[in-house]
């Protein structure tokens, strides 16, 4: 997860606010991070791919699409998979816990068997 945070904050770079701090550490990262359900997860991972976190209520794909795909990849990583998110997919988007340099990000992440799935948003406004 970390990799993919420094990854992002470099491809993203221009749009940071100059000077904002990122995480030092993968375990900033994991301090954002709370464990959600497979059910949480589809619907956070359908939040994150559909709707926009800086403009919330924007979408930028289907959302019944989006949910279908994401229930599939939960479903494909597995019943004794582990997810983790910083954000609350009921409150839209709100309630976050940072873990890129960016104002605006969310992350859902889960793991089984040595396979990890990511989804990363980030943005300013």
């Amino acid at each position: 997860m970390y990799d993919l945070v420094l990854d992002a904050q470099e491809a993203w770079a221009h749009y940071a606010i100059e000077g904002s701090p990122g995480p030092a550490c993968p375990a900033d990262i994991a301090d954002a991070l709370t464990v959600i359900d497979r059910e949480e997860a589809g619907t956070v991972m359908a939040y994150l791919s559909a709707g926009d976190l800086v403009f919330p209520g924007r979408l930028c794909r289907d959302r019944e699409h989006v949910l279908r795909a994401a229930e599939r990849v939960v479903k494909l990583l597995g019943w004794d998979s582990t997810w983790w998110t910083n954000i609350e997919a009921s409150d839209a988007g709100h309630g976050r816990n940072p873990v890129s340099r960016f104002s605006f990000d969310g992350v859902v992440a889960g793991a089984c068997n040595g396979i990890v799935v990511a989804l990363l948003q980030v943005g300013e406004d």
